[in-house]
């Protein structure tokens, strides 16, 4: 089925975008990327006509230097012209944008702002309780950003020295996040939730001098006891020179010989601090994301390149513009925090929604009356909270005014069918623009989207379909061959660099290109598999480790998964491949049924019979087990590792379990496969 065509805004501010760049007026001869196109991708017809998406997005993969040049001069407010686009080959990992050039990135998210309208409001802090917000300005953020820079100063923090933060989400977080890029800090997020030993890796590696925490955080009506998480992390942190503490709560924290109060550190001190001029390429930020195995990866994303993607981005992908309230409810400790609550949306001005609370507290209306409330035209989450949602019917959704709402957006992870099409029909009351995008932390950004799009395109369901500008993907067979054309399915590569991705891996950068450059030598491997349609289009098929090879026949879980979503009685499933002796691998499924189930066994054998018809016969899985719920990370992602080792291993040693929300939900699961593999009478 194909849903609404994208309005005409979207070709007024890419016709704007070209004026305001001199995209139009720039010659197309030059230096040409480092590698060559792929043929079979939409968007490359040289004919196209000036200033269309596809003309556009041909340009700047023929054009890297005569696209994104312009763009950044005229986005970002520099200290220092660039004098060198971009520097970049895959084949040695190097990756470098507008070289030569200086700016302060709070310069641009809150400096040039202040200039023109102090008074607008930046952020809207939602917080835990409904009906509680609070709106912060420019003026006040960046004068709350100086304080606590001064601060970190004070205590010895200099250019280049590494600062965790380790608070939820609030208006302070997003301050201590501005004031390091102010002095020249590096932060690193951790997620307000993380174990002490987790966190003490995370600062451990990145060798952090300070620590910026509060006395508890609120969420979903939980108090979380962060300075005691703190406490125990610092024990085993030797570079920890000062931990600052806020205040959440009321609650009295006891305070340690490395403790200051940070509310007090911040009323000493100026509301005026002179910005550092950070070169292009300086370090900006560290984040960490954890694989199945091995240590965490602290992505490296530096000054310029990641901002000017995540403010382009942010303006076209959602169709930003003045005086929208854009609400992405995700959390600063992930990088769709970082790039579209912080940066994304203050480097362009916005008013940008701060979300404390859970999809479900006090009700599962909880989303629906914040948009009500706050008058939110951009919603962005995660495909876990939409079927979370979907699961308490549609009176939560339509008891509430939703019509302020122009874009709806999904991150994380392939979105179900039946979801896309709840979150479509009944949220966006079939009206609203459903762009479902996908990226990943070493992007820095959204690499595909439906949107930008020519005016008037298609949106198909559950597909992110057309790739941004400067993104040229790239599908490679098993042999690390370039496959043409399209109808194809394989490995998702990119032969091309863009402003936002990650530049190394702190203090590994071998490790960064073992990780991304190594398995498909002159390319970015993304670890995730990709479907090019008939029509061209992108579709994730899911992570290329989570395939299986059933009787030889490769076939992604998120495939699987997504076929027996569409049953209305299955919110949620899973699926791991387990090992068979005659198929090699068989599928192993998890599903979540809803409460007015009756006959699960019903349900079961239609399950195999939709899996069997949307896919083949050979992807039926062979066994089937029912849960209340599924293990997923605080960032909603479902975690398979976790399965497959309940299902395949005699040990009960699960590994690394601190990302879970909720690590009961394990025991939950075993007892529940404890009990199916008891005979049946």
């Amino acid at each position: 089925m194909v849903v609404p065509r994208l309005g005409r805004s979207v070709g007024h501010l890419l016709d704007r975008l070209c004026r305001h760049s001199g995209l139009l007026a720039q010659p197309l001869s030059g230096a040409t990327a480092r590698r060559g196109q792929a043929s079979g991708r939409p968007g490359s017809n040289p004919g196209a006509p000036p200033g269309s998406y596809s003309a556009l997005r041909a340009q700047a993969a023929r054009e890297p230097a005569a696209f994104w040049g312009p763009l950044a001069r005229d986005t970002l407010v520099w200290d220092t012209p660039f004098h060198t686009v971009w520097d970049c080959d895959f084949s040695s990992g190097k990756i470098g944008w507008f070289l030569g050039g200086q700016l302060n990135v709070s310069v641009n998210c809150l400096d040039q702002h202040v200039q023109k309208s102090p008074e607008s409001v930046a952020l809207i802090w939602e917080q835990d309780e409904p009906g509680t917000e609070v709106r912060i300005t420019y003026r006040e953020l960046l004068e709350t950003t100086c304080r606590l820079a001064n601060t970190l100063k004070r205590h010895e923090v200099h250019r280049g020295d590494r600062v965790a933060i380790y608070m939820p989400v609030s208006p302070l977080a997003v301050a201590a996040m501005l004031a390091c890029a102010r002095i020249g800090a590096i932060h690193t997020v951790v997620f307000a939730g993380f174990s002490a030993e987790s966190l003490a890796g995370r600062i451990n590696d990145a060798k952090c001098k300070v620590v910026i925490t509060v006395n508890q955080g609120l969420r979903g009506g939980r108090v979380l006891e962060l300075k005691k998480i703190v406490d125990e992390a610092v024990k085993l942190c030797p570079t920890v020179r000062c931990v600052l503490v806020a205040h959440r709560t009321d609650k009295k924290v006891s305070m340690g010989k490395l403790d200051v109060v940070l509310e007090q550190e911040m009323a000493k001190e100026n509301p005026e601090c002179a910005p550092e001029s950070m070169n292009s390429e300086d370090m900006l930020f560290l984040l960490y994301t954890s694989g199945s195995t091995g240590t965490p990866k602290g992505l490296v994303h530096t000054q310029a390149g990641y901002l000017l993607y995540a403010a382009l981005t942010h303006k076209l992908v959602f169709d930003y513009k003045p005086g929208d309230v854009f609400g992405c409810v995700a959390d600063i400790g992930w990088i769709t925090g970082h790039s579209y609550v912080v940066y994304g949306p203050l480097c362009n001005g916005a008013t940008s929604v701060l979300f404390e609370s859970t999809p479900v507290y006090p009700d599962a209306g909880r989303y629906w009356e914040t948009v009500q409330r706050l008058q939110i035209s951009q919603f962005y989450c995660a495909p876990t909270a939409v079927r979370l949602l979907l699961k308490y019917g549609d009176a939560w959704v339509k008891k509430y005014d939703l019509s302020s709402l122009r874009t709806l957006g999904s991150v994380g992870e392939p979105i179900n069918h039946e979801a896309w099409e709840w979150l479509h029909k009944v949220v966006g009351d079939s009206r609203c623009t459903l762009v479902d995008t996908w990226w990943q932390t070493e992007t820095g950004g959204i690499c595909i989207a439906p949107r930008p799009s020519e005016e008037g395109a298609e949106i198909v369901p559950c597909m992110a379909m057309r790739p941004f500008y400067g993104i040229v993907p790239v599908i490679m067979d098993d042999k690390g061959s370039v496959m043409e054309g399209n109808g194809i399915s394989g490995a998702l590569c990119f032969s091309q660099a863009w402003p936002g991705m990650a530049r190394t891996i702190y203090g590994n950068h071998a490790r960064f290109l073992d990780a991304y450059f190594t398995a498909y030598p002159g390319y970015y491997f993304s670890g995730d598999g990709v479907y090019r349609t008939q029509s061209g289009y992108y579709q994730i098929t899911g992570r290329v480790d989570d395939v299986i090879n059933i009787s030889g026949h490769r076939v992604g879980t998120a495939e699987i998964e997504d076929a027996m979503a569409t049953h209305p009685s299955v919110p949620e499933a899973a699926v791991i491949g387990i090992p068979h002796d005659i198929k090699g691998e068989a599928a192993f499924a998890f599903i979540v049924l809803k409460d007015d189930v009756a006959n699960s066994d019903v349900v079961e054998k239609e399950l195999k019979s939709t899996v069997a018809t949307k896919i083949a016969k050979y992807a039926v899985p062979d066994q089937i087990l029912v849960v209340k719920r599924l293990p997923k990370t605080r960032s909603g992602k479902v975690m398979r590792r976790l399965l497959r080792k309940i299902v395949t291993s005699s040990s009960q040693d699960l590994g690394d379990t601190t990302t879970l929300e909720d690590p009961s939900v394990i025991t939950e699961i075993l007892n529940a496969y404890e009990k199916y593999k008891q005979p049946k009478c």
